[in-house]
């Protein structure tokens, strides 16, 4: 494994969540210490699994693990960090400022950008103390940072300038206004991540072509900040014998060689390893040994039967969607879990029961909307430019909140606009247009803000008081956006994931943050389901077997209503096999 040769001190392993990357990492940190290294391996995921991999508990104080020999382990939960960080910055503060503007800082403080930070905080401590390395030969961590953190800590100062100045304002800058007496450990540690000698970048990645892409964008932003000691793992992918067994291994072995053959030319410069897909879960340490090692596929046998949860199709969903006769659909879900894809779906099947649809889309494949647009009747599809929208939005922020900031506090803000809240605040403002029409019809929005963007774009009250105004304008009630997502009469939220362990923890986090904001989502989809086809392949039975622990999870601990998609031989793309989704099983 070229990752693994002349390893330096630190080695970071970073990816989306579901590619593999806690399970890489934790087989580096096993192989190492089995070669006699003294190795600490840091763990930064809220949905961490090393207490269930090492059979022991592993909190925040480093702890020695009693089955490997020179392996110590740690986990930073990012959840309780960001916690205790939103404690330091807000306490001193309580009583002196007015209770609104506490609350404006709260929910600023309460998103991804902030826990980001708060982790990073802690780990910053381990890179720099120097102590630590004349015990340990290398600290691996699970998690690194990215790109848009480590430019704000390399920023100037005058983050408590801005944060007061931005009480109001739609952002997750917060954070910085705590920043600035750790500035010099910050610095330490920014100077440790981009040293080659001392740090080495491991980006992880699935064989698609869309994660690929967004890895290529990922690897020259950090590349950009001084982090140029780059490795790239496609973790994995489907043996060429077992394309050889049935027809949809052999479909997905043809999609998967496709996208790799459009690797981005930046990522053609890195050290490249290739890791096979395995047939078993990856916990335990057998497991995590044989990661790393080749896999005996002849001895798995198909025969073992898979007993599958009695649960709905697509088709089943769209049924009871369609017994409304209109309202909002909305799909959420973190990215590569075929949210678009399903949204399109849904569409289809609503406009195919004679019902008038609007699917309105971020998807920058525009195919979905050349072939709709021309196929169905009923169906009316608009695509919404997350870059136009998300620079519109900056250009206007950047007037409003930056005419009275000097030079630092403009490059403060222009930083913090850089985040990922901004392009979910600046979507859905778009979005919130086409919203309106679920009175009249059903409108399914495939992207979606997380709870906290709903909530801090409330918060400003700017486009709140805008809809108020409109109301009395009219003399009518409106429901602002948010209002309408809080109404399951009027609003169904489906969340969208996989029937793998760490996409449905991030699933249940999506969920609890949108209960926060109000928002109970109305069903799950369990999508690309290798579990609901009848695959003959050894190596995909075993791992459809394995899928049946996270389904039976999503039905009894996560979700009222749920349904799932079976992983199909041809690309979801065009009316018919869109149709074909909520027609199988």
């Amino acid at each position: 494994m070229k990752f693994l040769e002349e390893p330096p001190s630190f080695l970071f392993f970073t990816g989306k969540g579901g590619v593999g990357k806690t399970s890489l990492a934790c087989a580096t940190a096993i192989k190492l210490a089995d070669a006699g290294k003294r190795v600490l391996l840091v763990s930064t995921d809220p949905a961490s699994n090393l207490a269930q991999v090492f059979d022991q508990v592993i909190g925040h104080t480093i702890v020695p693990i009693r089955s490997v020999s020179r392996l110590s382990a740690q986990e930073i939960n990012p959840l309780v960090a960001a916690e205790e960080y939103r404690k330091r910055i807000l306490d001193p503060i309580r009583g002196k400022l007015p209770d609104a503007v506490i609350a404006g800082i709260e929910e600023q403080l309460s998103g991804a950008c902030t826990t980001e930070i708060a982790a990073f905080d802690e780990f910053t401590g381990l890179l720099t103390n120097t102590a630590l390395l004349q015990d340990y030969d290398h600290v691996i961590f699970d998690t690194a940072p990215t790109g848009h953190t480590i430019r704000m800590l390399q920023l100037p100062g005058a983050w408590s300038e801005f944060l007061t100045n931005n009480t109001t304002g739609t952002s997750c800058i917060g954070p910085l206004a705590g920043l600035e007496k750790q500035r010099a450990q910050y610095q330490a540690a920014v100077d440790a991540l981009s040293d080659s000698q001392r740090s080495r970048l491991v980006l992880v990645v699935r064989a698609q072509a869309s994660t690929l892409q967004e890895v290529a964008r990922t690897h020259k932003e950090l590349k950009d900040l001084g982090l140029k000691q780059q490795f790239l793992v496609i973790n994995g992918i489907l043996p060429k014998n077992e394309a050889e067994k049935d027809q949809l291994a052999q479909s997905i072995y043809e999609r998967e060689q496709n996208a790799l053959s459009q690797i981005p030319e930046v990522l053609r410069v890195l050290p490249l390893d290739m890791l096979p897909l395995k047939s078993f879960n990856l916990i335990g340490l057998q497991a995590l040994r044989g990661l790393l090692e080749p896999e005996n596929i002849a001895s798995i046998s198909v025969a073992e039967q898979r007993d599958l949860p009695d649960i709905a199709s697509l088709g089943h969903l769209v049924d009871d969607i369609a017994a409304n006769g209109k309202g909002l659909v909305m799909l959420m879900g973190k990215g590569g879990v075929g949210k678009t894809t399903l949204a399109a779906a849904v569409a289809v099947a609503l406009a195919k029961r004679g019902f008038p649809v609007h699917l309105s889309t971020s998807d920058p494949a525009a195919h979905l909307e050349q072939t709709l647009n021309d196929s169905l009747p009923n169906l009316t599809v608009s695509r919404i430019d997350p870059e136009y929208e998300t620079q519109r939005y900056f250009d206007y922020v950047m007037e409003e909140k930056g005419k009275n900031l000097d030079d630092a506090g403009k490059a403060v803000l222009a930083e913090d606009l850089r985040s990922p809240c901004t392009e979910e605040i600046a979507v859905f403002q778009a979005f919130a247009k086409v919203i309106q029409e679920a009175n009249e019809k059903f409108v399914v929005i495939d992207t979606a803000p997380t709870g906290h963007t709903l909530l801090l774009l409330d918060a400003t009250g700017a486009y709140h008081r805008e809809m108020a105004r409109q109301m009395r304008k009219e003399e009518k009630e409106v429901a602002t956006p948010l209002m309408q997502l809080q109404d399951g009469n009027r609003t169904k939220v489906l969340i969208v994931t996989l029937p793998e362990n760490t996409p449905v923890q991030e699933a249940a986090f999506l969920q609890e943050d949108l209960r926060r904001a109000g928002i109970e989502p109305w069903a799950w989809i369990i999508n690309n389901s290798l579990a609901a086809t009848t695959t003959e392949s050894p190596l995909l039975h075993m791992r459809a077997k394995n899928e049946i622990l996270q389904i039976e999870l999503v039905l009894t601990e996560h979700s009222q209503r749920a349904a799932l998609v079976p992983i199909q031989n041809e690309e979801p793309v065009g009316v018919e096999r869109l149709l074909g989704l909520s027609e199988s099983r």
